[in-house]
């Protein structure tokens, strides 16, 4: 997984990105009719209900526009929230707020939105040994908002991209001639640039989960497309040997019964490229 200050370097540019692309060379309508000494105070206010996130962002966003806005948060990251409620006060400069303010909708609408979803997947998996996964199947650019959105709604990242783990899925495994060669030729490649990557491989028969379990080395096994019968007996002949994660498909309907099948992750593209925003307004106080 990536560090915290890789992380961290992600979303400094996922703010100057953005507000480059918004604000340009000014926010001309602000800049008209207000005053630059005017001074203001606004509210997010909560028009809908799920799981609250992009609190921590806003306040970033809020200090890289101007470092002297105050805010003043009412409800924290990762906390339930319904119609009416409010998440946070900021006062400052009007012409500040104002700059910041599609910014902070559009990232907290979004990340609120897959931490609900998250929470809600989350929840079907209580009781189980069953950790929920998130994909690379993210918006691009925001990639590391829509991945701290999926932790504050209780669920954990899979990979943040390319670089930090080897996943071998099945177009690396046939055009490296084969699960064993791919894995072969992926230790050696580690072993000559001295990384040390954790190596998930994709299997996607039974006969495949056998071939893998000849090589030592492999991190987790990718069970995907199993029906719930051979996933049972992927996980038995799998045992501790290394962790499992189920995918494909899978959806609230087929979760539980994939997590009772005892598989320790499952992934979901769902929790990042299937949701409708939380409806969020910032409005003047």
């Amino acid at each position: 997984m990536i560090s915290d200050t890789q992380f961290n370097t992600e979303i400094s540019l996922i703010i100057t990105n953005a507000i480059r692309e918004d604000v340009g060379d000014g926010d001309h309508s602000s800049l008209a009719c207000i005053p630059k000494t005017a001074k203001g105070k606004a509210k997010l206010l909560v028009k809908d209900e799920g799981i609250i996130a992009g609190v921590a962002f806003a306040k970033q966003v809020f200090a890289y526009v101007d470092k002297t806005l105050v805010v003043t948060p009412q409800i924290e990251d990762g906390a339930k929230v319904t119609h009416g409620d409010i998440v946070f006060y900021v006062e400052g400069a009007s012409q500040s707020i104002l700059k910041a303010e599609r910014l902070v909708l559009n990232a907290m609408q979004r990340m609120s939105a897959i931490a609900t979803k998250t929470h809600f997947f989350v929840n079907l998996l209580k009781g189980t040994n069953t950790k929920i996964l998130d994909t690379r199947k993210t918006t691009p650019g925001i990639r590391a908002l829509e991945k701290w959105a999926v932790t504050i709604g209780g669920g954990e990242n899979h990979r943040f991209a390319l670089y930090d783990m080897i996943m071998l899925k099945d177009n690396h495994i046939d055009f490296a001639g084969g699960i064993t060669k791919a894995i072969h030729k992926t230790k050696a490649y580690l072993k000559a640039q001295k990384r040390d990557l954790k190596i998930i491989v994709e299997a996607r028969n039974l006969e495949e989960i056998e071939e893998i379990l000849t090589t030592d080395g492999v991190y987790r096994i990718l069970i995907d497309n199993f029906n719930y019968e051979d996933t049972r007996k992927a996980v038995s002949m799998i045992g501790d040997r290394c962790l499992t994660e189920s995918s494909g498909g899978i959806n609230e309907s087929t979760i539980r019964q994939y997590a009772d099948c005892g598989v320790n992750y499952i992934s979901s593209g769902a929790l990042t490229h299937s949701v409708y925003n939380m409806d969020l307004s910032l409005k003047a106080v």
